[in-house]
C-alpha cells in the first residue's frame, strides 16, 4: 500500500492527455478525480442537485480534455482555474434551465382537481399508460447502449456492475454515461 503518492501536476496531466494511447485514459481519470470535490461545492453554492452538478462537471471535464487535445488550452492559466470557469458556466446553464422549467410547470393534480374522483383516477391511469408507452418509444431512439444501460439501472444494477459489463474504466464513467442518457431521455420526453 502506498501512503505517499505524488500528485499529478498540471503539466503531467496535460502531457498525459496529449500523449494519447492507453495512458490518456489514466490521465483523464486523474483529472476527473483531482477536482471532483467541486461537484459538492457547486451543488451547495448554486443550490442545484448534486446529480446536476455531476453532469455539469463531467461535461466541463470532457470540454477541457477536448481543448487540451486540440491545443485550444494554451496554459495561460492553471488547469483548475480553466476548469472552474467552464464548470461555473455549465452550472449557470443548469440554473437557467431549471428556472425556465419551473416557471411553466403545472402538475396534473392542479389540472385534474376540478374533475370528480372516479373520473380523475381513470384519467390518471390513462396518463400513466401513455407516459409509459411514450418512454418505451423514446428509449428505442436513444440507441442500444443507452437503452441497455438505463434498463440495467432501472433493474437495480450499480454503476460499478455496469462499468464491468460495458468495459468502462470506473463506475464514474458508467455514471456519467448513464446520466447523459437520462438527460437525453428527459429532453426527448419534454418535446
Amino acid at each position: 500500500m502506498t501512503f505517499f503518492t505524488r500528485k499529478s501536476t498540471d503539466n503531467d496531466l496535460i502531457e498525459g492527455i496529449r500523449s494519447g494511447g492507453t495512458q490518456r485514459r489514466t490521465f483523464e481519470n486523474k483529472l476527473y478525480q483531482k477536482y471532483n470535490y467541486l461537484i459538492r461545492d457547486a451543488a451547495r453554492k448554486h443550490k442545484i442537485e448534486e446529480e446536476e452538478a455531476s453532469i455539469a462537471y463531467s461535461d466541463a471535464i470532457l470540454t477541457i480534455i477536448e481543448h487540451i487535445g486540440s491545443g485550444r488550452f494554451e496554459g495561460r492559466s492553471e488547469l483548475k482555474t480553466y476548469l472552474y470557469q467552464i464548470f461555473f458556466n455549465k452550472c449557470v446553464d443548469v440554473i437557467r434551465k431549471n428556472a425556465t422549467k419551473g416557471a411553466y410547470h403545472l402538475s396534473f393534480d392542479d389540472i385534474l382537481e376540478p374533475i370528480p374522483d372516479p373520473q380523475r383516477t381513470v384519467i390518471q391511469d390513462l396518463i400513466r399508460k401513455q407516459d409509459h408507452e411514450k418512454l418505451r418509444n423514446l428509449l428505442t431512439t436513444l440507441g442500444e447502449r443507452c437503452q441497455h444501460l438505463l434498463n440495467r439501472w432501472a433493474e437495480g444494477y450499480s454503476d460499478q456492475e455496469s462499468a464491468k459489463e460495458f468495459g468502462y474504466n470506473s463506475a464514474n464513467v458508467a455514471q456519467t454515461t448513464r446520466l447523459r442518457c437520462l438527460e437525453k431521455l428527459r429532453e426527448l420526453y419534454g418535446k
